[in-house]
């Protein structure tokens, strides 16, 4: 399937590993030009120099280090966003950027009463504000041309992990909302807003947050059983960033494989094994 980003210039907030990695070659094979940030220089450079090799029809590794620009900045200073809008909207003919996505996110796993204030306002802004800033320096590059903004948030956002992610559920949810709010507001000039929410998807964040016995327990509540590996949401971000997507604007797409969506997870499970059975 084209995805018509051929040459259009997109934006992948930290995306040096996870899921903003997987999205940024995403946006690669389909023959975009594509900048990302991260605040950690030598997990940048080794993203670039990954990326590079991403198999492209026609494409060498020295040919893909014109298509893939990763910058040290901090994605929740406005400034710094800013920065890294004009560096993008500089790289493509119309001036303008494509695809904006605002994938930067973290969580410090307490107890609701266990947050300091510092560690609220690390958590406010990771998880929040750097999705006002970089949706705000993207619109300022479509205002003209259109483009689409997708809004990373989690499946936290719909059902919290008690003790968890207490802060992360909550600032993931006001993304939900957020992304509904300014796609009313920037509907007349062609930009479409939209957030996904991932599932448990087998990332650096979720290994340091979780023991493999309580991911497979959780798994149990999964519809397909298994996390999901980042290429899958990676390409559900694509769809609603390009314009295969055009009607969809102010809705939060959930790609968790059916987690905690049934209150009997395990039923087709048993039935599957009892035809087995009787086979």
């Amino acid at each position: 399937m084209d995805y018509e980003l051929r040459d259009q210039s997109v934006v992948v907030t930290g995306g040096s590993k996870g899921i903003g990695f997987a999205v940024c070659r995403e946006f690669l094979k389909e023959g975009a030009i594509v900048t990302f940030n991260a605040r950690n220089r030598d997990e940048v450079e080794q993203a670039v120099e990954e990326l590079c090799h991403t198999e492209v029809d026609g494409q060498t590794a020295e040919t893909m280090r014109n298509r893939i620009h990763g910058l040290v900045l901090d994605g929740t200073d406005e400034q710094a966003v800013s920065e890294l809008a004009s560096f993008a909207a500089e790289k493509s003919s119309s001036r303008s950027i494509a695809a904006w996505i605002n994938n930067i996110g973290t969580n410090r796993a307490r107890a609701g009463e266990g947050y300091t204030d510092g560690e609220l306002d690390f958590l406010i802004a990771a998880n929040f504000k750097a999705t006002v800033f970089g949706t705000q320096a993207a619109f300022s590059c479509m205002k003209q041309n259109g483009g689409s903004i997708v809004n990373i948030a989690s499946l936290a956002a719909r059902a919290a992990t008690t003790g968890r992610s207490t802060i992360y559920a909550a600032m993931k949810a006001a993304m939900v909302q957020y992304s509904q709010t300014v796609a009313g507001e920037y509907g007349a000039y062609n930009v479409r807003v939209n957030s996904l929410m991932p599932g448990y998807t087998m990332t650096p964040l979720v290994a340091s947050t979780f023991t493999k016995a309580a991911l497979d327990h959780l798994m149990e509540n999964n519809l397909l059983r298994r996390m999901a590996d980042p290429e899958e949401i990676a390409k559900a971000v694509l769809f609603l960033a390009s314009p295969v997507s055009s009607y969809v604007n102010g809705t939060s797409l959930e790609v968790s494989g059916g987690h905690n969506i049934v209150l009997n997870p395990e039923y087709s499970y048993l039935k599957k094994k009892g035809e087995e059975i009787q086979s």
